[in-house]
């Protein structure tokens, strides 16, 4: 991190007299000299102690180590010097510096001592460095960016600030850079002042043009300030200088800033001319090679020397030599600290590939990435793949990233660009050490800023020296990134005809109904097409089968086969001895899974890889984790190891078959869940092992970029989105549909007499279709008032309306084939219906209730009452919407349904205000009179969404990776909200996680919160709920942009407050007059992924809950107060550790288990899934020892869950509901909570749905209902599922038995729900055919689950349909193994 600026190179000693003699363009280096060792080891001049505590601090060195106390005071004026620093790169040059001078001390001894900013966070350090402060005459410090730490040593200096001599602050927070004074100068009207300089620091958006300004600032000014006469402009000169002498960062250098500033302004010296020499400059930019004469800023006379060298061989020069280009931070070059560079070039050039090492100043790298790696002439790259070795992104470093600029500068280059990392704030062993892996500061500056700019491949690549500070290999992982970095360059060089591909499907669980399971996507069909646009494309891929149903057949050899009998067609059979061989971890399984081959994938002698080859691409499917049958397994805290058959068939894929890239199809595989480091894996990871060396590509859902994000960090991938399938409106049927034709009509007809009638009749099938759980109906044949009746038949039409617009995904997606505009409409009428205010867009129903003078908030708070004119009107505003959308669309696409282009159709129709087709269709409405502007600027953007949505890319993104071009990257996230989701194709990343909570979040946070203890005071006879237990999910919270975290923020009262730069790295708490009720106590569990990528923003929530535990207010006001007192008391601990409340997994493992236990019916009761879910559960962050990683603390996790009155989880997304995923029930406490209470009595839970504009908290049990009734039984969604044929079946199966999962969970599933299901699909003769003909197995499934259903007590029903479950079971089991014998 070293310079924000620029960093010149360091020079020997004895080379200063002569540079004069060299062209000013070229510099000698030092890196190939004997370096001088003498220096810091002369005892005399230094005493060291180093010593490392266990502190739970991540960076636990000491600045002790950078202490120097001079020995021989002849009577000398002491200087003493404190300085504090990002990374130590200048430590050994500072240190240099000052020896020397005490050495030839004529004029003062000189007295030093830094500190790393992380040192700051520990007590005793700080207070250790508040002293220094004390007695210092000068400070410095440089690059501080991280807010809580930035403000300590703000309040350390701000005290001494008038009396120190001296204090520099080179580019930090501006919090710090006020703090500068030399004489006159000073910076403490920083951002309020006129001159350039504070101009530089004022621009909000300053990109990391900021850095190239301030460079050439500091290049002019002090020739210009020379002649100035004052002396506020000579201090101002001096300034410039200092900064100059830092960035120089050689010995050399620090000696004659140290000699400048001490002769200017320590008053002990003021008298005697101390006599200094200028500053050396060198290159701002340039290329540098440990071995090369001198730096050059010319690529062509780089490799002209290059194909001089005499040390290299000729396999080095040759024309055909891959060619990696490296992006360094000069700093590192010029204070001598670059070991670890020449590491890695010594490493590529031994494996056969030419080096470019490019090297910036600045914290810009794209004009260099552009100058030095393109050829000029012909626009092509000079490299096959570039590897970043800052870890910062492209532009911007720690400051301010400006990522358009970055992805422009990559798109040029086009080639795969790998982003290592340098330990910055942990030594080696810290890292080695944490189960965390990298820190979390590091992991938010260093993983995921530079995943914005299309980053992968976030390998560690050098540690830290803790008593030199100096950064140095680790050769293990420089063998790592170096032989990736060559392998995504051969992409590039390889022909197509022999690029070997291995595509890899998921089984999960493992079942021989379930082979190729992903989330929405029919995977073979996608398979198929690929592999048809690949073939067409020039690779050789030989017998591929004529369709995709084929291709089923081929994999899965029989698909009536059972998965147990080894059915599915093996592809290699590997002898144990081969496996050892090729697996040099094999022995590490030993521990979980015994000797190889073990009992999975293995026929007792070989260990089985299954699949099947056509040419060069092999389709294999990968094994599952091989415990989720194991109930004893399933319990350990701490997820085991991958088992033998897994690692075979990675061995299998890279060292047998060869494969130039892996493409993992589809969300998601199990290998980047494997146990390993969280981020910044070493070579003991498993992920890091089973992926190897191989390239891998990975389809990912759009709308899922969290866990995208952790297959990118764990298994190196370079992920692919691929869409969602088109949303539609559930719609209604059977009794819901006569439903909604006795409402209209009710409507027509109410003031007739048959009112009351048809009002019974509204009753009577309402009950009929179990309304009467959502709905207070009256008894029927009840007289009831007219006022009445309209109240009864508003609430009634709302439920209905509910269920009707419900956003489904229809069927699956399929890779190549984007959905016609028609089948968007249902997709953009929703994204409609958002306000976005930064954009200047109203929502459509906005508009239209504003056409007829009210606000769209009343009309869905009305309709949620059951107001039935409101409801009739939202019911005329959605149907317009829809209308007019439609209309649209119809207008801009052609006869066979493809979008045209919209601009031209739109400006067209947007020349001639009359014809514009939404007004057209809305002139017949009663919203005629709308406002035309609003509507014009909605449809256009409206125009560029539908355009995105039919884009397709997926399919040559893939090719561009495999060609290993640079795959552009996007957010992943939910179209809805975000359309820069779109199109898909891109690289997915998620966001920078300093950036949350957003102030948009918190605002929906407040109204999410208010309306959730709103309703749980209804349903609690008027109290406040004293806790909540509730959970984080990693996905909501990117989609959402923290709002679930902005609502146990506000839950307890206190709010987010973010710094300078926009980051999220502080809470403060909110008065309890403001808040207008008491602090509602929370239990957080955080999904595993949600503590992979947003450690810090677990790391704030512990320190606001502590906060709020330790705040002087009564208890009956605040229940986090209350109840962390009465645990401290029980426990015998300090009230802090008591208000632990933030929980995960141990690190490295994920889920709670329950869904595997529930999809493999292994468990026996539900003592077992809540042992299960306290096991796994119940790891604490705390805040006080972040780098301790997760602790497990159960005894706390279960007092604290036995005080929730409430259970409380999110739904974001139209995709994604309840019973869609596993991960749901799998953390829900509901029942888990009962138990745990003293009182036994059953929390409330509820569920909150923001996937509309209309907000809603619902009981679970509401919740279930609905997702019954718009899913499962609705022939809109099964049909659509069945038309994919084998996948769609196991996609009704999936839903019944998440359906048993909420039973076991929370026991909120109505006996109905199981009943209609069993009408649905078994006793409908025709339908049961068809799922037992297209999936036997996955039909075997669901038999089994309802039987299971019953059997648990979940579902009552009569004797007869048990007997006909049963009597099918046997006939499908008798079919399955019939055609097997």
């Amino acid at each position: 991190m070293a310079s924000l600026v620029s960093s010149p190179f360091t020079l020997p000693t004895t080379k200063v007299d002569h540079l004069s003699s060299f062209s000013q363009k070229h510099y000698f280096l030092h890196s190939f000299l004997p370096k001088k060792t003498n220096q810091t080891n002369s005892k005399s001049q230094m005493r060291v102690k180093c010593a490392a505590v266990g502190n739970g601090l991540f960076t636990q060195t000491t600045p002790e180590v950078r202490r120097i106390v001079p020995e021989n005071i002849q009577g000398l004026p002491t200087v003493k010097i404190v300085y504090v620093v990002i990374e130590a790169q200048y430590q050994s040059s500072l240190s240099a510096a000052v020896q020397t001078l005490n050495k030839n001390g004529t004029f003062a001894s000189f007295e030093v001592v830094g500190y790393l900013v992380e040192e700051l966070r520990d007590e005793t350090t700080y207070q250790t460095f508040c002293k220094d402060v004390e007695e210092a005459n000068i400070f410095i410090g440089s690059l501080i960016f991280v807010e809580e730490l930035a403000l300590k040593v703000k309040a350390a200096v701000e005290k001494e600030r008038d009396r120190l001599d001296a204090v520099l602050v080179f580019p930090s927070m501006p919090e710090v850079m006020r703090l500068n004074k030399l004489g006159s100068f000073s910076m403490s009207q920083l951002g309020q002042s006129k001159s350039p300089f504070f101009q530089l620091f004022k621009k909000k958006k300053q990109s990391a043009g900021f850095a190239d300004q301030m460079l050439k600032l500091v290049r002019t000014l002090p020739k210009v300030l020379k002649y100035l006469p004052s002396d506020k402009a000579q201090d101002a000169r001096l300034y410039i200088l200092s900064l100059q002498f830092w960035l120089g960062g050689s010995p050399d250098n620090l000696v004659n800033f140290l000699k400048m500033i001490s002769g200017s302004y320590i008053p002990a010296l003021k008298g005697m001319k101390i006599k200094y020499s200028d500053p050396v400059l060198f290159l701002d930019s340039g290329i540098w090679h440990p071995l090369a004469p001198c730096m050059y800023d010319d690529v062509k006379e780089y490799l002209n020397w290059y194909g001089t060298r005499r040390d290299a061989n000729e396999k080095l020069k040759s024309p055909n030599a891959p060619v990696v280009g490296l992006i360094l931070q000069r700093s590192h070059i010029v204070t001598g600290d670059e070991s670890h560079y020449v590491a890695v070039i010594m490493e590529l050039e031994a494996r056969g590939a030419k080096v470019i090492p490019i090297f910036a100043g600045g914290l810009d790298f794209s004009g260099p990435v552009e100058r030095f790696l393109i050829d000029p002439i012909t626009k092509k790259p000079f490299v096959h793949s570039v590897v970043s070795l800052t870890g910062f992104a492209l532009v911007g470093g720690p400051a301010r990233q400006d990522h358009p600029r970055a992805v422009e500068a990559l798109s040029k280059l086009n080639v795969p660009y790998i982003v290592a990392l340098p330990l910055v704030f942990q030594t080696t062993e810290e890292w080695l050490n944490s189960t965390l892996g990298l820190h979390p500061i590091q992991v938010a500056l260093q993983v995921a800023l530079p995943e914005l700019d299309g980053g992968m491949e976030p390998i560690v690549f050098s540690g830290r020296d803790p008593r030199t500070g100096k950064s140095h290999a680790l050769h293990k992982r420089v063998e790592q990134l170096c032989t990736r970095a060559i392998r995504w360059g051969e992409l590039k060089r390889k022909s197509k005809e022999e690029k070997k591909l291995a595509i890899t499907v998921f089984s999960f669980p493992p079942d021989k109904g379930n082979v190729g399971t992903a989330a929405y996507l029919n995977v073979f069909a996608s398979i198929f097409s690929v592999l048809k646009d690949l073939q067409k494309d020039g690779y050789n891929i030989e017998g591929l089968p004529e369709t995709s149903e084929d291709l089923i057949e081929d994999i899965l050899h029989d698909k009536e086969a059972q998965f147990s009998s080894p059915n599915l067609n093996i592809a290699y059979k590997m002898g144990v001895r081969e496996y050892q061989k090729l697996t040099p971890y094999a022995a590490a399984l030993e521990e979980n899974w015994g000797k190889p081959p073990g009992n999975l994938n293995a026929d007792g002698e070989n260990l089985l890889v299954y699949g099947k080859q056509y040419g060069n691409v092999f389709i294999g499917v990968q094994p599952t984790f091989g415990y989720e049958g194991d109930p004893m397994r399933l319990l350990f805290s701490k997820s085991a190891s991958p088992h033998h058959g897994f690692a075979a068939y990675y061995s299998f894929v890279e060292k047998i078959f060869k494969a130039d890239a892996v493409l993992h199809f589809g969300t998601h595989g199990s290998l980047e869940f494997m146990p390993g480091k969280q981020v910044g894996m070493s070579d003991v990871c498993y992920p890091d092992s089973l992926i190897g060396n191989i390239p891998n590509v990975y389809y990912y859902a759009a709308n899922n970029p969290s866990e995208a994000t952790i297959a990118k960090r764990r298994s190196y991938a370079n992920t692919i989105s691929y869409l969602t399938p088109p949303a539609e409106n559930a719609g209604l049927y059977k009794g819901l549909k006569q439903l909604s034709e006795l409402i209209s009509s009710y409507q027509s007809l109410k003031d007739t007499g048959r009112g009351q009638q048809i009002v019974s009749s509204i009753i009577s099938t309402a009950k009929q279709c179990n309304l009467d759980k959502d709905v207070d109906l009256p008894e029927e044949g009840e007289e009831i008032s007219v006022k009445e009746r309209d109240l009864v038949v508003g609430k009634v039409y709302s439920k209905i309306m509910e269920i009707e617009s419900r956003l489904l995904p229809c069927g699956l997606h399929t890779i190549g084939e984007p959905p016609s505009a028609m089948e968007a409409v249902a997709t953009l009428v929703n994204i409609a219906a958002l306000d976005r205010p930064e954009d200047g867009i109203s929502s459509l129903p906005a508009i239209l209730a504003d056409t007829v003078g009210r606000e769209i908030e009343d009309v869905y708070r009305g309709s949620d009452k059951g107001i039935l004119k409101d409801v009739e009107l939202l019911c005329q505003i959605t149907e317009a919407s829809r209308g007019a959308i439609s209309t649209f669309v119809e207008k801009t696409t052609n006869k066979k349904g493809q979008v045209v282009d919209v601009a031209d159709r739109l400006s067209s129709i947007l020349g001639f205000g009359i014809n514009e087709p939404w007004v057209q269709y809305l002139s017949d409405t009663k919203f005629y009179r709308v406002d035309r502007e609003k509507l014009r600027t909605l449809f256009k953007f409206l125009g560029e969404c539908l355009k995105l949505i039919v884009a397709d890319n997926e399919l040559g993104s893939l090719k561009q990776a495999l060609e290993g071009k640079y795959v552009e990257p996007g957010p992943g996230g939910d179209p809805i909200r975000n359309p820069k989701v779109l199109p898909t194709g891109k690289n997915i990343h998620a966001l920078d996680p300093q950036s949350i909570p957003t102030t948009a979040a918190l605002q929906s946070a407040k109204v999410v919160v208010d309306r959730l203890l709103e309703r749980q005071k209804a349903d609690n006879g008027g109290k406040y709920p004293e806790t909540v237990a509730l959970v984080l999910w990693g996905t909501d919270n990117i989609k959402t942009y923290g709002e679930s975290l902005a609502q146990v923020l506000w839950m307890i009262g206190v709010r987010p407050v973010a710094d300078s730069f926009g980051r999220v790295n502080r809470v403060e708490s909110v008065s309890l007059e403001e808040l207008g009720r008491p602090r509602i106590d929370v239990v957080v569990n955080c999904s595993g992924v949600f503590r992979d990528l947003f450690i810090n923003q677990m790391n704030l929530l512990d320190r606001a809950v502590k906060m709020v535990a330790e705040l002087d207010e009564s208890e009956d006001e605040n229940y986090v107060r209350k109840h962390a007192l009465e645990q401290a008391k029980a426990l015998g601990v300090e009230v802090r550790e008591a208000a632990t409340r933030i929980f995960s997994n141990a690190s490295g493992s994920y889920s709670s288990n329950i869904n595997l236990a529930v999809e493999n019916s292994s468990w026996n009761d539900e003592k077992q899934l809540q042992d299960m879910y306290l096991s796994r559960k119940s790891f604490a962050f705390d805040c006080d020892a972040p780098g301790a990683g997760m602790t497990e603390k159960r005894k706390v996790f279960e007092m604290a869950l036995s005080t929730a009155e409430a259970t409380f989880q999110n739904l974001d997304s139209s995709e994604i509901s309840l019973t869609d995923v596993s991960h749901y029930f799998d953390s829900d406490p509901t029942n888990l909570v009962q138990n745990l209470r003293k009182d036994g009595k059953k929390p409330n839970a509820y569920v909150a749905d923001t996937t509309t504009a209309n907000a809603q908290v619902r009981t679970l049990a509401e919740t279930v209902r609905l997702d019954a009734r718009t899913k499962l039984l609705n022939p809109k969604w099964y049909e659509g599922m069945l038309s994919t044929g084998y996948e769609g079946v196991r996609e009704i199966e999936k839903r019944l038995t998440n359906t048993v999962g909420w039973s076991a969970t929370s026991g909120q599933v109505d006996n109905w729900v199981y009943e209609e299901a069993n009408t649905t699909f078994i006793q409908d003769e025709e339908m049961l055919n068809r799922l037992m003909s297209k999936n036997p197995n996955s039909f075997r499934k669901l038999l089994q689950t309802f039987l299971e259903a019953n059997g648990r007590g979940y579902w009552e029903t009569s004797e007869d349909n048990i007997e006909r479950l049963r009597q099918l079971y046997s006939e499908v089991e008798d079919k399955i193994e019939g055609i097997d014998r």
